[in-house]
């Protein structure tokens, strides 16, 4: 199959969250079983810092947004058998960061319709053309409604993934006319109006052929009004072309034998690394070296979202526990100086490290016992799955992905991956951490056990992958 993406962010190139590292390692597997893939992203400064010398300048066009005629450059990278093109236009991409400027809208309307001519420009057809969140979503009504006379791209099958449905683009409607070049007919209608505003998000359900989020459960979830973010109503309509299917992780990237960012490698059949991963850990982050204290590790934005109300509200209880806490990440402003508080006042059991850093997140992947992930909601998540191929047991609320990918514990069966609770509240949080305590404390032998199940879960991108490569095969005439 000829499979081209369209996203506004892609790692290694330009990664803010979830939806990079899906562009940066769904493809790669796909390439690697023979598809023939092409990924098309901004050309942002960031890139031309770090891969400029690596990309070949293939030539440019221009593109009119409204009464814009704006330029164009191509360029051209391949690795790891996909094939990328950049759209480089220094006025929309020369920002300093990927999102956040207040003519967002317009930078990236360019980029659609801009990804949109490139495919005639290059000669590349796909048979199906995922696109990624609202900033690409437009792209499947373009096809339909302004592009639909260009012969070539009649036959081009649309798939539109939902990373996140709280970020839907919600625009004013002249935006159709004044950048998009189109009618406001399907405004009036009320195909593409939603709360009086347009609604990219909205035009990218109702216009792609398969609608995707990256789990089964939020899948489902989206289609409730506690989780839809408005558009519950509908997701329950466009029901029967959702489908939720679970990300993978680069396990070339984490693989707790080869990673260069921790001192020590170790395996699910030795894990005497992965000890001294956490008295090192320890040492870093300021606190008692002791091998039998439970290390629990956090890495994370700091926000309501993934569910650090809990934690701050609950953090005088469990700091009752015998137990150390690692966090790293940055957020909401109450909540940074509420850990840095705790940090400060209770240094023998905090580490507080309020920043990110790429080092000290593998670090604590890799050393620490318990990894703390409650959020309110979360579309698939990537922390708890990066935790477990480490053997560091996610304590999860069941919400989306969380839900899909970490099976809680039975003493019974022994069977389980981590902890879970179901209600989300501080009670039953502090309770299924105590739960976990009580586990590494008393009973070795389940704890391997459980240890053993999370470390040889399959959360491959090879196998991920093939849900994708079914559901594209499902679009396609025979």
């Amino acid at each position: 199959m000829k499979i081209m993406f369209a996203a506004a962010e892609g790692a290694p190139f330009a990664k803010t969250g979830g939806l990079g590292d899906v562009i940066g390692a769904l493809p790669k597997a796909l390439a690697k079983k023979g598809h023939e893939v092409l990924v098309v992203l901004p050309y942002y400064d960031q890139v031309d810092a770090r891969f400029g010398d690596q990309t070949e300048y293939v030539g440019y066009y221009y593109t009119d947004v409204g009464w814009r005629h704006q330029y164009v450059g191509m360029k051209k990278l391949i690795r790891d058998g996909v094939t990328y093109y950049f759209l480089d236009n220094q006025q929309y991409f020369f920002r300093g960061r990927v999102y956040g400027e207040g003519d967002d809208g317009e930078r990236f309307a360019f980029f659609q319709l801009a990804a949109i001519e490139l495919m005639e420009k290059i000669g590349f057809i796909p048979d199906v053309l995922h696109v990624h969140d609202y900033h690409t979503a437009m792209i499947p009504f373009l096809l339909k409604e302004k592009y639909h006379w260009i012969q070539a791209y009649q036959g081009i099958r649309t798939v539109f993934t939902i990373h996140n449905i709280e970020f839907q683009g919600q625009f004013d409607s002249g935006m159709l006319a004044d950048l998009f070049g189109v009618g406001y007919r399907r405004y009036a209608d009320g195909t593409l109006r939603w709360n009086n505003c347009l609604n990219w998000m909205k035009a990218g359900v109702l216009y792609a052929d398969r609608v995707t989020t990256v789990s089964p459960s939020y899948a489902q979830e989206i289609q409730r009004p506690e989780f839809g973010k408005g558009l519950d109503q509908l997701m329950r309509m466009e029901s029967g072309k959702l489908s939720g299917l679970v990300n993978g992780i680069d396990t070339d990237l984490f693989d707790p034998e080869t990673d260069s960012l921790i001192p020590h490698h170790f395996s699910v059949n030795d894990l005497s690394g992965k000890a001294l991963d956490k008295a090192d850990l320890q040492k870093r982050a300021g606190l008692p070296v002791r091998p039998d204290v439970p290390l629990i590790g956090i890495v994370s934005r700091l926000t309501d979202q993934k569910g650090f109300g809990l934690v701050v509200s609950e953090m005088n209880n469990l700091l009752q526990h015998d137990l150390q806490m690692v966090v790293l990440g940055t957020g909401y402003p109450a909540y940074e100086h509420d850990f840095w508080w705790f940090g400060q006042n209770f240094r023998d059991k905090v580490s507080a490290n309020i920043t990110f850093h790429l080092e000290l997140a593998q670090q604590i992947y890799a050393g620490s016992d318990l990894f703390l992930m409650p959020s309110a909601f979360e579309p698939c998540g990537l922390s708890q799955m990066m935790a477990m191929r480490y053997g560091t047991l996610p304590i999860v609320s069941e919400v989306g992905g969380l839900r899909d990918t970490v099976r809680p514990y039975n003493v019974v069966t022994g069977e389980g991956t981590g902890f879970s609770f179901r209600e989300f509240s501080g009670y039953w949080m502090v309770k299924t951490i105590e739960r976990a305590l009580d586990v590494y404390s008393s009973d070795p032998d389940a704890w391997k056990r459980i240890q053993h199940n999370a470390m040889t879960c399959d959360f491959s991108w090879d196998t991920a992958s093939l849900a994708y490569i079914d559901l594209y095969r499902q679009m396609i005439p025979a």
